[in-house]
């Protein structure tokens, strides 16, 4: 098993950072490394989702949507070709920070994590450049849901 865990906070509330995660057909304008998402964040369906790391191969995966809690938590689980070859858990999670203020949380923990498991992980995963598109990624989001909290001022 290995995995990859990167943490972003951002100074907006987790409702505006999770608008910014669910705005799959936004992806291209403003996402480095998940390049595009199609389909709908519901539990059981299939997305077509296409990454590319940096300087790594891109690759377009389907992986299903085991998991949504909404302003909290996306999960995925893509497989190469068969289970236990190359399975990818994918998850972005939300931690509301300073949630005991009066007017709820303002700022966000993002978790963007991934486990891999097979016997085909140990020739196929790229960590470094994985991780390296999961800190770009959340660098991204912040920027986008940062933004929109300006927006509102």
């Amino acid at each position: 098993m290995n995995q990859i865990e990167v943490f972003e906070e951002i100074d907006a509330p987790p409702e505006v950072v999770w608008d910014v995660l669910l705005e799959f057909e936004s992806y291209p304008e403003w996402n480095p490394f998940v390049r595009a998402i199609e389909g709908e964040p519901t539990e059981g369906e299939r997305l077509r989702v296409r990454i590319d790391p940096p300087n790594s191969r891109g690759m377009t995966f389907k992986p299903e949507v085991v998991a949504v809690e909404e302003n909290r938590r996306l999960v995925w689980l893509g497989r190469l070709v068969v289970p236990f070859a190359f399975d990818g858990y994918h998850e972005f999670h939300l931690e509301p920070i300073d949630a005991g203020e009066p007017s709820g949380a303002r700022r966000t923990r993002l978790l963007h994590r991934e486990t891999f498991r097979g016997a085909l992980v140990p020739l196929l995963l790229d960590q470094e450049s994985l991780e390296a598109g999961f800190a770009a990624m959340n660098a991204a989001v912040k920027k986008r849901a940062e933004a929109r909290v300006e927006a509102t001022k």
